[in-house]
């Protein structure tokens, strides 16, 4: 274990053999980090967080921080989950869960694995973030937001609390997010409208042709059908082969209650 002798770590913290931590950083009471996690200088992790291996946290990070909620019980030390091959880059703030009994997976503050979240971003707290998400330079995330797998957003970007954001979609720079992103889909603008599938993304991430066709036709009932959203849902399970991409689809937009961008 390398800690630099101006960082402050609690006895109590839990640290594994290799975890590095840099000049004037502060490790709290309650906190665990696994193998291989380095602490940048300047960094304050506090609350009842735990961190997986290989996390890279840069200068200024503060994870597991009291939530900026103002319902927010003094005194209370909320949850945060990390798992591995993070970059947390400079001044990112990561709040903690506004419950301190709760091990609900609703309620806390969760990271999934190799994201990557740029220089002062924001997850508030109760916020559920999947793998694989990108978010670019001071893009926040208001409370009990969830973010799926490989979701991208772009710098200055705004989601509204409660709102979900679906598998591989791709958030424009400065959009603002008050409705649900259903996956797949590009949303952009002020206030923000779904312009079609992320066809780049999902050529990335290694999505067939097949799949993207279908992908394509489900965007054009939703938004360019002239149907309503139920309606559009009910061609979708008629016209649409049952496939991963079409379940996944459906499932998201069938469980929202913000609704769907327009």
């Amino acid at each position: 274990m390398s800690i630099h002798p101006t960082a402050i770590v609690h006895s109590s913290a839990e640290l594994a053999e290799d975890v590095e931590v840099q000049a004037f950083s502060i490790i709290d009471e309650h906190v665990r980090i696994a193998a291989g996690t380095v602490v940048g200088p300047h960094c304050v992790i506090t609350g009842r967080t735990v961190i997986g291996k290989n996390n890279r946290f840069y200068s200024g990070a503060q994870i597991g921080i009291l939530s900026q909620d103002l319902k927010h019980k003094p005194g209370l030390i909320g949850y945060t989950r990390i798992g591995d091959g993070n970059l947390f880059r400079e001044f990112v703030t990561i709040s903690a869960s506004t419950l301190e009994d709760s091990q609900d997976e609703d309620r806390l503050t969760s990271i999934g694995d190799h994201c990557l979240f740029m220089a002062c971003t924001h997850v508030g707290h109760d916020c559920r973030v999947g793998n694989h998400v990108i978010m670019a330079n001071c893009s926040a995330l208001s409370g009990h937001v969830q973010v799926c797998d490989y979701v991208t957003l772009g710098g200055l970007a705004g989601v509204h609390q409660f709102c979900r954001i679906g598998a591989q979609a791709f958030i424009g720079g400065m959009s603002r997010i008050s409705m649900d992103v259903p996956p797949y889909m590009i949303a952009e603008g002020h206030p923000a409208r779904c312009y079609g599938p992320n066809v780049v993304g999902l050529k990335r991430h290694g999505v067939d042709k097949d799949a993207r066709t279908n992908i394509k036709t489900m965007y054009r009932l939703l938004y360019r059908s002239g149907l309503n959203t139920s309606q559009a849902l009910e061609e979708i399970k008629k016209s649409v082969p049952e496939t991963p991409e079409r379940e996944t689809l459906l499932s998201f937009v069938l469980s929202s209650t913000r609704g769907i961008l327009k």
